[in-house]
């Protein structure tokens, strides 16, 4: 479990999008992990990668996407 104090921000419908539709992640995967990162107060793609929802490269896709779309 990752707890930090920083309260995490609701994730973008465009990050939500990137994920379902270029990811590939379900609906119920993306909700998951959304729920995960509120209760840990982590950043979403963490989250994600450490319940092994992202794949490593998954991961770095994630981060460069967001990187781009700041």
């Amino acid at each position: 479990m990752i707890i930090t104090s920083h309260e995490q921000p609701e994730p973008t419908v465009q990050l939500k999008n990137f994920l379902e539709q270029k990811i590939g992640l379900t609906e119920n995967a993306l909700n998951l992990g959304i729920r995960q990162s509120h209760l840990e107060q982590a950043p979403l793609p963490i989250v994600l990668w450490s319940f092994g929802l992202l794949s490593l490269e998954q991961y770095q896709q994630v981060q460069d996407w967001q990187i781009q779309n700041q």
